[in-house]
């Protein structure tokens, strides 16, 4: 079996599809990548078993078909170094080895049955689907992402909840002191449906996903969900559970707003927090009139730091302790130019919220107070 193909179309498709694979398999056939020709099209498969990716390039010529694998590490170093060339691919699956020729020379490789490489798990046929914009789901991937959690007793919380009703799709993370819910209106349905995303394929789409404006479908079903976007597909096992009832937790009345530069808030927090006691990483959070004042201190190491900012505010005067660094990761993950703060007592969750919504969106950032000791 002999094909053609472009140098670096391969090397791009080949290294998206690598960071699926993980550096210890249980089974060693999982370190490979499997090659399928079929007609003039190869189509590439890479799997941690949990989580396939698929992808495929045209070929500029192919003289038959047939399925191999070959080893990810030693092709994938080759294939990056080559400037743009046509590459060639002798393959004698009887032999199990594969010749590559390029233009200033030939290396071999052994290869592998692919008949051996597991199958991907299906999503059955009477699945979900969303669809949605490759950059909606880019900006809500990147927005929610840190706000998920590394919980052993809790495995619903590490991923990201995706909650289909019928006033809109919620996306959602939260480890329990932090909270991410954005809310999409144009996409709907009128049969309820969710799914916990797991980490590793939302970071893997976070990588994949262009700008490009395109599509992204997204069947699932109970257990996997299979997400087609541009020309790959990522089949996943999703997280199995039932999420918190994460509306509960967002307070519904709160009288005191505060609306303050994001960039000048979050500049000041990156000062203060160093002063911070490193087990609590308390800030004070001093609210009245038109100031915001920060309070850091570390008496242990005899550190203290206290910063001035100008806000708007209007509500009652109020301390409320809050974690620096969760607070610097939240405003991190807003692109607006000012945030708005909204306060109920220093008991109660703070709110954080873009000073303008996206069109047709709803951003909340949540993050839990912390006791201040007076």
């Amino acid at each position: 079996m002999r094909f053609t193909v472009s140098s670096t179309a391969l090397s791009t498709k080949l290294v998206a599809l690598s960071r699926v694979i993980n550096s210890k398999n249980a089974l060693p056939i999982l370190g490979d990548f499997v090659f399928d020709i079929k007609g003039q099209m190869l189509y590439l498969t890479a799997s941690d078993s949990e989580n396939t990716m698929q992808t495929s390039v045209e070929l500029n010529e192919a003289d038959s078909e047939g399925r191999f694998a070959i080893g990810n590490h030693d092709l994938l170093e080759a294939v990056k170094g080559f400037s743009e060339q046509p590459i060639t691919f002798d393959v004698d699956l009887h032999q199990n080895l594969a010749k590559i020729n390029y233009q200033n020379g030939l290396f071999s490789l052994p290869t592998e049955n692919a008949d051996e490489y597991p199958t991907a798990q299906t999503v059955s046929e009477g699945a979900n689907t969303i669809v949605i914009s490759s950059q909606l789901l880019l900006d809500n991937i990147n927005r929610s992402l840190f706000a998920t959690a590394q919980d052993e007793l809790r495995p619903v919380m590490n991923g990201i909840y995706f909650d289909l009703t019928p006033d809109c799709l919620a996306i959602v993370a939260s480890d329990g002191h932090k909270l991410v819910r954005n809310k999409l209106y144009d996409i709907k349905s009128d049969q309820p449906a969710a799914f916990i995303l797991p980490k590793k394929p939302a970071t893997l789409l976070k990588n994949l996903l262009g700008k490009d404006g395109g599509d992204v479908t997204i069947r699932f079903d109970e257990r996997n969900a299979e997400i087609n976007y541009g020309d790959g597909t990522i089949i996943c096992r999703l997280i199995e559970g039932r999420y918190p009832n994460y509306n509960s937790v967002i307070p519904q009345n709160n009288p005191n707003e505060l609306r303050i530069d994001r960039n000048g808030l979050l500049a000041a927090l990156r000062r203060v927090q160093p002063f911070a006691n490193d087990s609590s990483n308390l800030i004070r959070f001093h609210v009245e009139g038109t100031t915001l004042q920060l309070d850091a201190e570390d008496y242990d190491f005899s550190k203290t730091a206290t910063e001035r900012i100008s806000c708007e505010y209007n509500g009652q005067p109020m301390s409320i302790g809050f974690k620096g660094s969760s607070f610097i990761e939240i405003l991190s993950n807003f692109t607006s130019q000012e945030v708005l703060i909204q306060l109920a007592d220093p008991s109660r969750a703070g709110l954080v919220l873009p000073s303008e919504q996206p069109e047709n969106q709803d951003v909340l950032m949540l993050m839990m107070p912390m006791l201040l000791n007076d």
